[in-house]
Formats: structure tokens, sequence, C-alpha cells
């Protein structure tokens, strides 16, 4: 449902006298979506592929002892990398149609004003991260600097902040930058990959097989624990899956752009779970960063190593924590969106990822990762609930920029119907994204049908009178 160019001028003509926001937040016409496929394919790749990722798969094995095996643990992968494609194809579609990012698209939901609440729920987090991953970035580039100059220089401080003024330049250029990086990004993954696969398959076959492959594990708790953490590992970057879909060309079905998530997650969320399993049972070790140097005793190698981490928080940092607070910013602040990437990259800085990722800090850490991630679930079935049901998927673009139209305040279904999903969530953590989701959605469609009853919100809904 691409529109004409004609259509897409009077829109734009109309949304530059209603707003004042940048212009980077306006829709994206067909001319500027410069983003192919192949280029889609390969920056899923590369987010996939990070060590956060890799702890992730290490998880299944406890004191040595495999929660579950190889079946069971593939599996769940696959069932929650088919949840993760689903929903990322239903959300982005709004974004693809119209070339409307995130914030924009949760003005529907929660209005203008409510819209700075729900997007700081998307945009504080990512900062944080963006923080802790650079911090694991300049860890790893401090070593190559300690093997380069035999151990003369050794500051992970300035490494840190010297990887991080390199990313604030890489994302003044937007997503042409995010394209040629997740391309060598892709590339040198999968070579580092097969070499670590190799090595583990050839040299601990055996460790492997008895602690992972042939344990007995559990098709209870643990199993959908798995899959839980899978989709709440996801459930920042597709909430805000508009800011990816509306670089992409137009033209594409639905299920051509399900399959742009699903195949490149598989290959590299999968291959990454498989090879972090794998190397804490035949190292007993469940830190990746810690495993790996145990299992490569080569100093140029080890370089290697270090070089691919580095890599991997780039390309990490680049899709998923550097577009969405920019737009965050930008909405809030009014500012353009290269000021507002250096602010976001700045702010990683204050962030002091160095005290968050101490091991004395680690519950305060894993405590804000609970807390958000009980209001993401919520916020993306508002946005579903919103899009397909009650307004079945007719949206009038102009209307959510106009400050002053049926979105300006705040929608209180929308806002009530988070902290219900979010209170929901916390009842049962091990399965808080999806209690927290299907709460939320249920509540957001009941209150848009019976409270409220002269709300703006309802205008164009399947409740409008």
């Amino acid at each position: 449902m691409s529109t004409t160019n004609e259509s897409y001028d009077t829109t734009e003509t109309q949304i530059e006298h209603i707003t004042g926001l940048d212009e980077s937040l306006h829709p994206k016409s067909n001319q500027e979506r410069t983003v192919k496929p192949k280029d889609y394919v390969f920056m899923w790749l590369g987010d996939g592929v990070n060590i956060g990722n890799m702890t992730l798969g290490a998880s299944v094995i406890v004191a040595g002892i495999a929660t579950l095996n190889i079946f069971q643990t593939m599996l769940a992968a696959l069932i929650a990398i088919g949840i993760i494609s689903t929903i990322f194809a239903l959300n982005d579609r709004l974004g693809y149609r119209k070339g409307i990012p995130y914030v924009i698209q949760l003005r529907m939901s929660f209005g203008t004003k409510g819209t700075v609440i729900s997007s700081l729920l998307r945009g504080i987090p990512a900062i944080v991260w963006y923080g802790i991953q650079s911090w694991i970035g300049g860890t790893a580039l401090n070593e190559i600097a300690k093997i380069v100059t035999n151990g003369s220089f050794d500051n992970i401080f300035i490494c840190f902040v010297a990887l991080q003024l390199f990313q604030i330049v890489l994302s003044q250029f937007g997503f042409h930058a995010i394209k040629w990086v997740e391309t060598v990004a892709s590339i040198v993954f999968i070579i580092g990959l097969i070499y670590v696969f190799g090595i583990l398959l050839t040299q601990y076959s055996t460790e492997i097989t008895q602690t992972w492959v042939q344990a007995e594990g559990s098709w209870g708790l643990p199993f959908f624990g798995l899959i839980m953490v899978f989709l709440g590992n996801y459930a920042g970057i597709f909430v805000s899956a508009a800011d990816y879909s509306r670089e992409l060309t137009t033209g594409l079905s639905d299920k051509k752009r399900g399959a742009l998530y699903f195949i490149p997650i598989t290959v590299s969320y999968g291959f990454v779970i498989v090879i972090g399993a794998m190397l804490a049972a035949a190292t007993g070790v469940t830190n990746p960063a810690m495993a790996l140097p145990m299992i490569i005793d080569n100093p140029y190698i080890s370089v290697g190593v270090s070089a691919f981490i580095v890599i991997t928080v780039i390309a990490t940092n680049m899709v998923a924590n550097i577009v969405p607070p920019t737009y965050v910013i930008t909405l809030l602040t009014k500012l353009k969106y290269k000021a507002s990437a250096a602010i976001a990259g700045l702010l990683a800085i204050g962030a002091f990822p160095w005290l968050l990722i101490k091991e004395e800090s680690a519950t305060g850490l894993n405590m804000f990762v609970l807390i958000y991630s009980a209001f993401l679930g919520p916020v993306v079935a508002i946005l579903l609930v919103e899009y397909y049901i009650l307004r079945k998927q007719r949206v009038n673009t102009t209307d959510l920029y106009d400050e002053k139209g049926p979105y300006a305040g705040y929608n209180p279904a929308g806002m009530l119907a988070m902290l219900i999903g979010a209170a929901a969530a916390f009842i049962k953590v091990d399965l808080a994204w999806i209690i927290g989701l299907l709460v939320a959605g249920l509540a957001y469609y009941l209150l848009s049908k019976y409270a409220f009853k002269g709300s703006s919100f309802k205008k164009g809904t399947i409740f409008e009178k």
C-alpha cells in the first residue's frame, strides 16, 4: 500500500504546517527509503550476534548441569524466533506503509503527551544498554591494545571513550552507516562463529555431549522460561519495529517482510545460542567473554576474538541502541537528528556502565531490566490491538502529527491498560512478558469500549459513535 508521490507531497505539506517536529520524524517517502531487502537481512544478522545473546545460550548450563538438553534448547529458540518474527511483521506494518517512526506511532494509543512516558520506556533502557555494550567493547579494545603494546598500555576507560566517540560519529550518518556496518559485521560474524564452532566440535565434543546433548532437561518452567527470556530480549526492538521498517524499500508483502526477520534472526540468534550453550558445557563457565579465551589460547587469535567483540558491540548498538533513543530525544527536544544522536551517545557515557556491570551491582541492573521489560509487552499489545482491531489498519497520518488534533494530550485507556498489564506481569516474573502482553491487550480493548465515553481517541475506531 505505497502512496503516490503526489499524495505524499500533499501529506508532507500538511504536516509541515501543523507540527514543529524535526523532519527526521516526518513520514519517509518512497524515494527516501534506501534499505533494500538484502541490507535488511544483514542488519538483523549483525544485531543477533553479540555476547549478550551468547550468554543467554550459556544460561541453560547451571553449575555444570544442563537445565535443557540440545533439542529442548533449539525448540525453545525456534518457538521464540517464530513469535518474534510474527510480532515484528505485525508491528512494523504501520511504519512500513506510512513511513512513520515508533514515537509517532505511539500517539494513536497514548496521545501526544502520553507518548512522552511510553517513548521513554524504550529510550532510557536503550541508552543504558548503549553504554553497557560500549563498555564491553572498550574492555575488548583494551585487550587488543595490551597485546599490541606488550602491556605498556592498559586503560579501559580511554578505550571506552574512544569507541563511544567513534560510534557517535557513525551515528551521524543514520541508516546509511547502519547498512555498511552491518554488512561488514555479518561477514566477520559468520567467519568467527564457524571458527569457534569448529573448535568446540572437534576438541570438546565429549564434554558437550555428556553435559548438554544427553541431558534429561525439562519441559516445564525452564523450557517456557527460556522462551520468555528470548522474547524479553527482543521486546525493546520489536516494540519499535516502525523505526526500521520505514527505511525499507516498498513493494514487499507481509510474508516477505516476515521472512526478512525470521531467516536472519534464526541464523544469527540460533547459532549464537547454540555456541553459548556449547561453550558453557565445554568449559563450565557461563560468561562467554571468559570462556572464549579458555578454548583459544593464542595471543594472535585473542586479538581476533577481541576485535570480533568490538565489532559485535558496534553492530548491536547501531541497530538496537542508537536509533530509538535518538528519535525519542528528537521528539522531546525538537532538535535535529544528528544533534540528538550525539546527545544519545554522550548520555550513554553518563550512564556510568562501568558501575552497572560490576558484580555487586548486578542485582540492581537485573531489577532495572525486569521493570522496563514488564512495560514493553503491554505497550506492543496496545499498539497491535489499536491498529488491527480498533482501527482496522486505517490511520490518518496527518492527525498523528497534529498537536491539537484527536490525539492531543493523554489517552487514559492506553495509559491505564499499560499499567494494568505491567502490574499483572510482576505476578509471575518468569512469564512476565506474555502475561503483560495478554492482560494489557484485553484491558485496552475493554477500556476503549466501555470507559472514557467522550474521549477523542475513539475517533476513527470501531467504537466511534
